[in-house]
């Protein structure tokens, strides 16, 4: 599965942050550029019974602008709700449920890096949500190569070690 041919699942370096801030946080709310695969990770880490709806569709879209909690009625936690920008109005619903139930990982979003969807978030959602960014690809995820390696965070040895000269 990790060959790189088109049609296999890529592991993604944000899987494991992903999946320890859903057990931490309420809300998560993953941005990211359009096609970098925001949709694909996180379909790929629910569990089947994480409800699935994307706003690109008019209905749901219609739905969730004119009646947030009617959205939230009849698409119950834990859900995955794709393209979050595109009804601003369900944050308000969404502080509600969590407020009256506070579920870890009960709402997964997904959104483009709006700054009106990034302000909506951080108003309404304050401390209920964590935000995640999904970059495209790197080379080691592109490779195929372990992902969760801790990134190199330089010390004294090492910074003494790039200062002293040849």
């Amino acid at each position: 599965m990790k060959d790189g041919r088109p049609g296999k699942y890529l592991e993604r370096g944000l899987s494991d942050y992903w999946l320890e801030s859903s057990g931490q946080f309420p809300v998560l709310l993953l941005t990211g550029a359009r096609q970098v695969g925001k949709t694909t990770l996180l379909k790929h880490l629910a569990d089947p019974n994480r409800r699935y709806v994307t706003l690109d569709d008019p209905a749901a879209r219609d739905l969730a602008r004119r009646d947030p909690v009617l959205f939230l009625q009849k698409f119950r936690p834990p859900i995955l709700i794709d393209e979050i920008q595109y009804a601003p109005e369900l944050f308000g619903a969404i502080k509600l449920d969590v407020d009256r139930e506070h579920r870890p990982g009960a709402f997964w979003l997904t959104g483009s890096q709006q700054f009106a969807v990034m302000k909506g978030v951080t108003e309404t959602l304050a401390g209920r949500v964590a935000t995640l960014t999904l970059m495209g690809f790197s080379q080691r995820e592109a490779d195929g190569r372990p992902v969760a390696l801790p990134p190199f965070l330089p010390d004294d040895v090492a910074l003494t070690a790039r200062a002293t000269p040849p």
